[in-house]
């Protein structure tokens, strides 16, 4: 017994240190980053544009290209990653197909983003002659993040009470009908969590994006323009090394972005649940 509990007192020390560890780090890395972009962080440098030779350094198109490719790629990819969820959870059955695009699944999850990005500049980018564009880095982006959406998404509609989907289909309900008006909008701050890992991922992709969306810094006007995003911008500053001021700056600002997205995602599906519950 005091074995045991010896035992049990030894792991939970190195789980409490392992979650202090990771808090540490996570604390270090943000803090590193703000303490020395901050105070270089105004209303001119993010309202204004990228022009080096008329000593302009803001970053206005950087986040207008970012804001396009994470909607554009979000527009592709969260309905094919939904329906495909729908498909594995509620009318595939155990057989060779279910398993193939299981392992389809793990496999697009594990393949470095660089392959995406040389994926996307032979295939968007060179062979459906989209060229360096929005368009290019969005369907690359959507292919990566297709496995976060189905994944999270299918673990979604799998935790909605089995009670629910039978009360419905008791009453006279199609299997349609089912899953659209009560296994959905059970499933949807689960759906909506998926939605904000890809958001995560995608505003802070470089290497897929540099090699298809490319990093011209203007203010792309059309989605068949290229752009430069945040994350790539930064990429090129601290490969320059001409300013590592204003890639603080630019990693604080990236930062604060994906900090203020995962916040008010949080609040909403929060909101979401407590409608949907009723609680």
């Amino acid at each position: 017994m005091r074995k045991a509990r010896l035992t049990d007192n030894i792991l939970m020390f190195l789980i409490w240190l392992c979650s202090f560890l990771s808090i540490g780090v996570l604390i270090w890395i943000l803090g590193y980053i703000i303490v020395n972009g901050i105070t270089h962080v105004n209303w001119q440098f993010v309202s204004t544009i990228y022009n080096p030779s008329k000593n302009m350094h803001g970053i206005l198109p950087m986040i207008i290209s970012t804001i396009y490719i994470v909607l554009l790629t979000l527009v592709i990819s969260t309905p094919i990653g939904i329906c495909s969820a729908i498909y594995l959870v509620e009318y595939s059955k155990p057989g060779k197909l279910l398993a193939s695009i299981r392992f389809a699944t793990e496999t697009l999850s594990g393949i470095p983003s660089i392959i995406y990005g040389l994926f996307g500049f032979i295939f968007f980018v060179t062979f459906l002659h989209f060229k360096w564009s929005i368009l290019s880095g969005a369907l690359t982006l959507s292919i990566m993040v297709l496995p976060t959406i189905v994944r999270t998404t299918e673990e979604a509609l799998k935790s909605v009470p089995l009670a629910y989907k039978e009360g419905s289909l008791a009453l006279g309900a199609t299997r349609l009908r089912t899953i659209s008006r009560v296994i959905l909008p059970c499933a949807i701050p689960g759906i909506l969590t998926a939605v904000i890992l890809s958001i995560g991922r995608i505003v802070g992709e470089t290497a897929a994006v540099y090699l298809t969306a490319g990093y011209v810094y203007r203010v792309p006007t059309s989605v068949m323009q290229s752009g430069r995003t945040l994350s790539v911008h930064l990429y090129q500053l601290a490969k320059e090394g001409i300013s590592f001021e204003q890639a603080y700056a630019t990693a604080t600002v990236l930062v604060i972005v994906v900090a203020v997205i995962n916040f008010l995602a949080s609040k909403i599906a929060g909101n979401l649940s407590r409608i949907t519950t009723g609680g």
